[in-house]
């Protein structure tokens, strides 16, 4: 398989690796501040989840505002390596259409090649404007931010990897 045929994961951390939002938990910050030294909802990262994003056959790009942030403090805690980072418009700025402030950015980093794209942030909108912008296959995978990316949610990217004839 060429690089250009080789599938890219877009992953993302807040809801997608970091569940929050479920009964009990805070909202978390979109942003890593280096000052805050306790940050127990870091434990909420499960380190089997790395491991079995890496044995796809694609390669994972970080997308989400973490930045580079999240080779820093969340890599290690999930069983990743050192990621390579979406070039992705500041948090917040928003779509003069409605869609999600990462949609366009990703499939522009995509450049045609197939690819999924793991959040909690993606929606109907999202979906249609992918299928209709993006030349090659692509998964929006959307994850409950409460529960977060779980084996099952891999089990199932791994399934639609697979009916591309990429896994």
């Amino acid at each position: 398989m060429t690089d250009a045929e080789r599938p890219l994961l877009f992953l993302d951390v807040d809801g997608t690796l970091l569940p929050f939002g479920g009964t009990g938990m805070l909202p978390l910050p979109c942003k890593y501040d280096p000052s805050e030294t306790a940050r127990p909802e870091l434990d909420l990262i499960d380190p089997t989840l790395g491991p079995l994003l890496m044995a796809l056959h694609c390669d994972v790009v970080w997308a989400t505002a973490w930045m580079g942030d999240a080779n820093d403090v969340v890599a290690t805690r999930a069983g990743l390596p050192v990621l390579p980072v979406a070039d992705l418009p500041d948090y917040g700025d928003g779509d003069p259409d409605g869609l999600g402030w990462k949609t366009r950015a990703l499939v522009r980093e995509a450049a045609g090649r197939p690819f999924i794209w793991v959040d909690d942030d993606i929606s109907e909108m999202d979906r249609w404007w992918i299928e209709l912008e993006h030349p090659g296959p692509a998964l929006a995978f959307r994850v409950e931010p409460a529960v977060g990316l779980t084996a099952a949610g891999i089990e199932q990217i791994a399934a639609w990897m697979q009916s591309l004839g990429k896994a």
